[in-house]
Parts: C-alpha cells; structure tokens; sequence
C-alpha cells in the first residue's frame, strides 16, 4: 500500500470488560499540519470512550493522505501525531515542507503557499457550476447537505435538488426553506429511481457543468474550488472525481464499510487521469481502481447526453439497485473521453450505521456492478470477448488477499457481508432484465398520463 493511500494500525485487543453503550468505535478529525497539532483524547466530550481516530491528514488544506490510530487511555498527544504523520505519510509529506520533519507547532510561512495560490488563481476565472443532489424522503439528511452546500467558498454556483417520487411534501419545504438563504432550486421528477432524477436534471439545465453529490454526504468547504482548479488544469476532461472519506464512524458497521474500500476503493490522495492514453495501463472496462463514483463526480456539459444519458435500468429505486454512475464512466472512456481524480475536492458520507442495512447495501453493490455489465454487454455485444480476459483478475481481486479489494479488510470483519456481496452479482442479469422493463413501463405509464 502506497504513502498517500488509507493506512491501518491494527486496534490493540480491549482487555477487562467495558460497557457497549460508553464505547464509539472511531472518531473522525482533520489534521492541518500548517496549524498547531492538537492532542486527542481517548474520552470524548459526551462521556464515551473513542477506541481510534481516523485522521484527514491535510497541509494548508490540501488532503495528503489519512491514518486509522488507536486511541490509548491517555489519548494521543501532538508528538504521538506527528510522529505518527512521519512514519505513515512522510514521504508525501516531507518534500512539502522542504525536507523538514513533520511540525508539531504548525507552519509560518512567509509567502502564500502554491497549493492555495493556485486555488486563489482559479478563483479569479470560475466557471458556473450547478450542483445537483438527487433524493427521495431523506429530509434531515438533505437539509444537512444544503447546509455544507451554502457555505462553499466559491463565487458562481446554484443548486438544484431533485424530489425524486415523492410521497410528502418534505423535501419540497427543506428546499424552500435553504432558498432563503442561498440559490436553491426545487425539480419534481414523479417516475421513481435515481437515473430518471439524475436525467431530468441533465434536461433542466443543458450547458451546463453539473458537480453531483448525494444526500447522505456533506461537502467540504473548497469542494467546488477544487473541481474548478481540476477543470482549470485539464481542460480536455470529461469528468471530473474527487474523494469521498467518512463523515463518522461511530458504530462497527461504518468501521466494516471502510475496511470493505469505503467510497475510495483504494485511489488514496494521489491525482490520477485515465482516458485513450492510459487504457494500456487500466483498462475502462474493470473498475478497479474505479475512475470514480456518482456520489462525488462532475461532468462538462454535453458529456452525459454524448453517452446517451444514465441508464434508466440502473441506480437506486429500481431492482437493479445501482451502478448507473459506474456505467456512466465506462462508457465515457469507450468513447474516447478522459476522466480526472482530483483528491483535493473532498467530500464526506455518512455510511449506513447498522450491519443490516451494510448488508443490503452490499448485495446492492454487487447486483448493480454486475447489472451494468449486463447493460454494456446488451448495447455492445462485441465487448464479451475483453470481458472474458479480465475475468481471472477480477476472481483475484475478490478472492485473493492483500488486493485492493481485500487489503483493508481484517479478521473482524463479516463474512457474511463478501457474501451478500457475491449473492448480488449472481443476481445482475436478472435485476437487469428486471429493472430495464420496470422501467420502460414507468415511461409509458408516464405518456399516458
């Protein structure tokens, strides 16, 4: 595993017995080394006790990599930290401090850092981008995402949120209620499942760059800048994807989910371009390394219409239960096109907190990867025979160890949860077949009506 990659420290065996109720499994912090390093303590605020910390390690706000530390009885002191910083990440951490150990004191610098120079630059010449956040009865979620949403230090953005199949009106009053505050825009699309809302956005604002986030995410403060400067720096990209880290992880689910690749999937901190020029080295057929996922992704206008809009057979709300992003990609690179991974442009999840609903989402995964296959294979039949060659590396990838599908995963992690897994990728084709006529039927009933 690289220096800019998630690194694990294995948490030390809990010794005598300690009430469930008075423990959270991690906690979740930004480490800025330009600043003074804080000390952690094991005990929180609340009164429960943090067995880890995982760490955003970033310098003058640039995210340089992230640590998963145990959290001793006495906590985690300035020098534990950034002696941790410079065992794990050091080598992509010291060539930017000029050599220098990693600071326990924070930084003075005496001219204005390049990273945020940059930043600043782009700013000067922003582009308008709308951000579109598709959702369907998450109210307390949505509300919380606008909230990060307003705050964006950027000059020229709307957003646009997406009632999908609606039952109640209230998503419709979290938005009237954070137009007050900021440029929010309300769209009804009444046929269930996130591609038919994902579509009626690209058809509600044609020209336009459309930055994607989910409502069960939060977006970092420069999440948009840092798109901007990713446009800015490869003016040829079709797509743009950032990283997507934990927003918490406070109960053993979360904990799993990460160890499973999280949203990351192993793309660590380190920039990454794949198009025509790369296909060599990773083929846009197998998503591993993935080139990105639908909960952070932005694409320049005209790319979504030029791959024939999201598969309405695919995402969530239909049988197929997901991938549509996943295909959306793929189909990108076929046709030629280029996609960016610009770690700078952060934002934060909140996975699923029990095991029951990690399960489901699970099987979803591996339905929904497996569906999109099967909705490739259907539209470009000739691709079976590349398909066929990645087979063995993809049944490494699953069943090997020390992959990037298993590397991060330890001995307390389910194994029933790889199975649920496995179960949903059998399931592909049929869910498929299954999504693609429901999904017909709501078009008709649609004109119809």
């Amino acid at each position: 595993m690289s220096a800019d990659t998630n690194r694990v420290v294995v948490p030390a065996q809990r010794t005598g017995a300690v009430d469930d109720a008075t423990v959270v499994p991690g906690i979740v912090r930004d480490l800025e080394l330009s600043e003074p390093l804080p000390a952690i303590p094991a005990l929180q605020p609340e009164g429960r006790r943090a067995e880890q910390v995982w760490l955003l390690v970033r310098l003058y706000s640039e995210p340089l990599g992230a640590l998963l530390l145990d959290l001793p009885e006495h906590g985690l002191t300035p020098a534990d930290l950034a002696a941790a910083v410079e065992s794990e990440l050091g080598d992509v951490v010291r060539p930017r401090l000029g050599g220098a150990a990693v600071p326990v004191h924070g930084l003075n610098p005496a001219s204005e850092p390049e990273f945020l120079a940059g930043r600043r630059a782009v700013l000067t010449t922003a582009p308008h981008i709308t951000v579109v956040v598709c959702t369907r009865e998450h109210p307390g979620e949505l509300a919380r995402c606008l909230d990060s949403l307003l705050v964006q230090q950027y000059p020229s953005y709307r957003i646009l949120v997406v009632d999908n199949a609606p039952v109640s009106q209230a998503t419709a009053e979290v938005v009237r209620s954070a137009a007050r505050r900021g440029p929010v825009d309300y769209l009804l699309e009444p046929k269930a499942g996130l591609s038919f809302a994902r579509n009626t956005a690209v058809k509600a604002a044609p020209g336009e760059i459309l930055a994607w986030l989910d409502d069960d995410e939060v977006a970092d403060p420069h999440w948009l800048a840092e798109v901007a400067r990713a446009l800015h720096e490869h003016p040829d990209a079709d797509v743009v994807s950032g990283v997507i880290v934990p927003a918490e992880l406070e109960t053993k689910a979360q904990i799993w989910f990460e160890q499973f690749g999280g949203h990351s999937k192993g793309r660590g901190f380190k920039p990454a371009e794949f198009g025509p020029h790369t296909a060599h080295i990773q083929s846009p057929l197998y998503p591993l390394p993935p080139f990105g996922t639908g909960a952070n992704m932005t694409f320049r206008p005209g790319v979504i219409e030029r791959i024939g809009m999201f598969d309405t057979a695919l995402g969530a709300g239909t049988p197929a239960m997901g991938s549509e992003d996943t295909l959306a990609f793929t189909q990108v690179l076929l046709t030629g096109g280029t996609i960016v991974y610009q770690p700078s442009a952060v934002t934060r999840h909140y996975h699923r907190r029990d095991l029951e609903g990690l399960r489901k989402q699970m099987v979803g995964y591996g339905t929904g990867l497996v569906a999109a296959y099967t909705s490739l294979l259907m539209s470009r039949p000739a691709l079976i025979f590349p398909l066929l060659k990645l087979v063995p590396s993809a049944l490494k990838d699953m069943t090997g160890k020390d992959t990037a599908r298993t590397a991060t995963i330890r001995d307390d992690f389910p194994q029933e949860l790889l199975s649920a897994n496995r179960r949903g990728m059998l399931s592909g084709p049929r869910a498929y077949l299954s999504s693609r006529r429901a999904a017909r039927a709501k078009v008709r009933a649609a004109t119809q009506a």
